[in-house]
């Protein structure tokens, strides 16, 4: 159940993120089909960092020491970028029009991820 909530989460994240950028759309007709369309896009982000964050951080560790971590708001923005691409491959209506748009919105998405996963109780 909590990963399901957590999935909820995440995709509310991903439309606080549409309703505050610009540059960030779902192209969804009805209701039921946005919802769907943040649900995926949930997944797949999720899915993003799970894979590909870990290599990242191993194979740039020298920039995240250098940059005291910076470099993880731009690692963040490249992968919400990516999850774009993997959703345009998909026939997802998502789309983000460019770099700084996918930054911003992957700060916004981890800001309201984590403020929402505060909401919802562990299991220990």
């Amino acid at each position: 159940m909590g990963i399901l909530l957590r999935l909820a989460a995440s995709a509310a994240a991903v439309w606080v993120a549409t309703l505050l950028i610009d540059g960030i759309t779902v192209n969804a007709e009805t209701t039921l089909g946005k919802i769907g369309t943040f649900l995926a896009i949930a997944v797949i982000f999720g899915l993003c960092n799970a894979l590909l964050r870990p290599v990242i951080k191993t194979v740039g560790c020298a920039f995240y020491i250098f940059t005291l971590g910076l470099i993880a708001l731009v690692v963040n923005g490249l992968l919400f970028w990516l999850t774009s691409v993997i959703a345009g491959a998909l026939d997802v209506p998502f789309h983000v029009d460019g770099f700084w748009s996918a930054l911003l919105g992957a700060l916004i998405v981890g800001v309201v991820s984590w403020a929402l996963n505060l909401l919802i109780p562990d299991n220990d």
